[in-house]
């Protein structure tokens, strides 16, 4: 097919105030100067009047994306396995997309963003411009637009969804309730981005995964063996921990798979390191541009800031866990007792829901403060930083989530009021959950456009029902919420808080399989309807998220493999507490066996990685065959430099 016939529809919008007063000289007039610009750069334009604001839509042909393409020194994967420099005059010798497009949805993104902000003033001289009777001072070498950004004529620049291929997810995918796990992957990764898709992925997988130990705990449930019930509960338990192995063990063959499909040449290891390389250089080299022979300079600049960011890492955590036990550790006890000495069921259900939201707000503090420590340590690129984050704020959560339940678990060995803690917590902050994430965003919504109305009708005295029809597609986005995380937007979108649950609800069903089998009934119940209500929310509820790259869960990877470990650790407590009910610890030959069990799943733990290899035989042989090839041009390319250098030198 022909890349120059490629369609692609409005993808991007700027968002600026009506004026309310027209500018003597149009050609002077700040919007009408950036709506000629944007047009000269290749764009198509399309202006819509909103009630309170003026929307400028933007598309761009394929081959403008090319040229920009080009000029970024994209690299994309071509037919032969190798990631070279994209060159338009070339566009038949680079992959496609899976949906047949040249450029990805990321990809495309990062065109448009060059494009608009790319447009400076290359005259010799400052320009004076206009708008709404107030001047600017347009300077030479300035970006237009974050000039208008900064003096509050542009409001905003956010991605608008396509509406046809929308509908067309709508219908194949969120709407879609007959297939309870399976999802169009590549048409979500085309439309949200890699992050977005891999989220998706993994969920799907893991509620595949679910319905055997769910399928196991309901059986052990139902059915009673006899005098083999006392072995129930160890044998749940390894299959349990073996299961979870198998799950992320077999979750990185997919995603290195998915990686592949999608043109992304690395494995999941090479992938982090070249991420890490790249940062790590562009930082080094912007505190000191140093010349070839310069390598022990540059040798003490890494070790120096090494070090430093260690230890400020280290100061950070030792605050984090501070605040945990200080602050947070004597809530959550608090909070354990009352529901221990309470009652009423009715009101344990009022007390974990009160618990639940005002921990929701101590969290929130928590994340903002660790954003604050991040700034501040010396973090080897965006990727670093948000997975430092990650981990500081899964701390929190961690003790908030788990010590009430080690509470009852452990200090007061009362299973009977675990189990209810266990169904209370998942039940309660499932509902919560998602009471929240789609009730907030539309009552978001709802008053936004009732505030827009509201304003237009003082303004021009009409009512609101006359004017309903004057709410367009793309004011509608606009007054939407973002896809951003309740910790804050600057390091993590609303990924975090997805994961988030999963990892909490991972560890709670893990931690205590022993207590309650069929809590994994609940979890696979939860996310089958997560996927569509999370697929509905993207689609319907808030505006197109902003593509990221991440190709991989990152930091949650390393989270979930430490729940594995705990898990390990709690339930032989948990058998231990069940069989030896006079609390004397002494179950001879019963705790030899437990403890043999603890260190024989530790080691299926960490030694079953070595026998299933993270990436599938034809992404890996893909792989040597593209390493192969690259190291084949590159040697043919040096060897003509050095002659070239050589007939020079002569």
């Amino acid at each position: 097919m022909d890349g120059s016939r490629e369609v692609t529809g409005f993808e991007v919008a700027i968002v600026v105030p009506k004026k309310r007063e027209k500018e003597r000289d149009d050609t002077a007039d700040c919007v009408e100067f950036l709506v000629r610009e944007l047009e000269r750069a290749g764009l198509i334009v399309e202006r819509v009047h909103g009630i309170s604001d003026e929307f400028i839509k933007l598309a761009a042909p394929v081959e403008i994306l090319g040229r920009v393409a080009a000029e970024l020194q994209m690299k994309k994967l071509t037919y032969i396995g190798i990631e070279l420099q994209f060159e338009w005059d070339e566009i038949t010798a680079f992959v496609r997309q899976p949906d047949g497009s040249l450029f990805s949805w990321c990809e495309r993104f990062r065109c448009f963003q060059h494009l608009i902000y790319g447009i400076v003033n290359k005259t010799d001289s400052d320009m004076t411009l206009f708008f709404d009777g107030k001047e600017f001072q347009f300077r030479r070498n300035e970006s237009l637009l974050k000039m208008m950004e900064t003096e509050g004529v542009v409001k905003q620049v956010f991605p608008t969804h396509d509406e046809v291929k929308r509908k067309q997810l709508l219908r194949t995918w969120a709407l879609n309730w007959l297939d309870f796990t399976w999802q169009p992957i590549d048409e979500i990764y085309a439309y949200f981005g890699t992050k977005i898709a891999t989220y998706f992925a993994f969920l799907s997988m893991y509620t595949r995964w679910l319905f055997f130990p769910a399928a196991l705990g309901l059986a052990l449930q139902l059915v009673d063996i006899g005098p083999l019930q006392p072995l129930v509960l160890p044998a749940f338990f390894i299959f349990v921990v073996t299961w979870a192995v198998f799950f992320f063990q077999f979750w990185k063959r997919k995603n290195s798979a998915l990686l592949a499909r999608w043109g992304i040449n690395y494995t999941l290891s090479e992938y982090k390191a070249v991420q890490i390389a790249q940062s790590s250089f562009s930082h080094v080299h912007d505190k000191c541009e140093t010349r070839f022979g310069d390598e022990p300079i540059e040798k003490k600049i890494l070790q120096r800031d090494e070090w430093l960011g260690l230890l400020l890492r280290i100061r950070n955590n030792a605050i984090i866990v501070l605040a945990i036990i200080c602050l947070q550790l004597p809530f959550e006890l608090a909070y354990a007792h009352l529901y221990e000495v309470t009652e009423s069921d009715v009101l344990k259900y009022a007390l974990t829901a009160a618990y639940l939201l005002a921990i929701q707000y101590y969290t929130r503090i928590g994340g903002k403060v660790s954003v604050i420590l991040i700034k501040y340590e010396k973090d080897q690129g965006e990727e670093s930083s948000a997975a430092s984050l990650v981990y500081k704020v899964f701390g929190l959560y961690f003790m908030q989530s788990y010590i009430g339940l080690f509470y009852h678990a452990l200090l007061h060995r009362n299973l009977l009021t675990l189990r209810q803690v266990l169904i209370q917590r998942l039940v309660v902050s499932q509902v919560l959950e998602n009471m929240i994430e789609n009730s907030i965003p539309y009552l978001k919504y709802s008053y936004k456009k009732y505030k827009a109305f509201h304003k237009k009708k003082h303004e021009k005295g009409s009512s609101s029902a006359k004017m309903a029809h004057l709410v367009t597609r793309v004011e509608k986005e606009y007054l939407k919420p973002s896809y951003t995380a309740s910790i804050g937007e600057e390091l993590e979108d609303g990924l975090f808080d997805d994961f988030l649950e999963l990892a909490l609800q991972f560890g709670m069903i893990m931690m205590f399989a022993c207590a309650f089998p069929l809590v994994f009934c609940f979890a696979t119940l939860n996310n089958v309807t997560e996927i569509r209500a999370d697929a509905l929310k993207l689609l319907v509820m808030l505006r197109r998220p902003i593509p990221r790259a991440a190709a991989t869960i990152g930091a949650w990877l390393n989270i979930f493999q430490f729940l594995i470990i705990m898990a390990i650790c709690t339930n032989c407590v948990l058998l231990v507490c069940l069989y030896d009910q006079e609390g004397k610890w002494r179950i001879e030959p019963g705790l030899a066996a437990i403890l043999v069990i603890e260190h024989a799943l530790l080691l299926i733990k960490f030694g079953f990685s070595h026998f299933v290899p993270e990436e599938p035989a034809w992404v890996r042989a893909n792989r040597m065959r593209t390493v192969a090839q690259a190291r084949d041009v590159f040697s043919k390319q040096l060897l003509r430099s050095i002659s070239s250098r050589e007939r020079n030198h002569l």
